[in-house]
């Protein structure tokens, strides 16, 4: 059995396969899912998984150096934006690397969609609750 937090095996072969500069997105339940862009549906229901939990998860196993966020989601659901803006300060602490943060509409978000290598798809519903994490390396 695996030892480390990722249990999920395409979330954790996905992570692994990562290359600097690679983007993958986080979403919630209602976020379109480009056709030819890998979906990992993890929503059980309302909530399960939540967009934080995960988000937390997929940093702890992989190096980010930055991450592309809907303007509407600090507007809308400031709470929800702090919380990921909080995990990211965290990962920064942790890895002593920082991490640029770009803001864009969410339409330029749900375009900048298919450029993903994999969409993981949340149970959260609460709304704009999105981001796309683009890959660094560790050295």
């Amino acid at each position: 059995m695996k030892k480390t937090t990722l249990l999920n095996a395409e979330i954790s072969y996905l992570v692994a396969t990562l290359g600097h500069t690679d983007e993958i997105t986080i979403c919630d339940a209602g976020l379109p899912i480009p056709d030819q862009v890998t979906r990992i549906d993890l929503a059980l229901t309302h909530g399960v998984p939540s967009f934080i939990d995960t988000v937390r998860v997929i940093l702890s196993e992989s190096q980010i150096e930055g991450v592309v966020i809907a303007e509407e989601f600090a507007q809308v659901s400031p709470e929800h934006h702090q919380a990921l803006l909080s995990e990211l300060e965290l990962d920064q602490q942790r890895t002593q690397k920082p991490v640029q943060i770009q803001y864009i509409s969410h339409e330029e978000f749900k375009t900048r969609t298919h450029q993903s290598k994999a969409v993981v798809r949340t149970g959260e519903c609460t709304p704009y609750a999105n981001v796309i994490f683009q890959a660094g390396v560790v050295f």
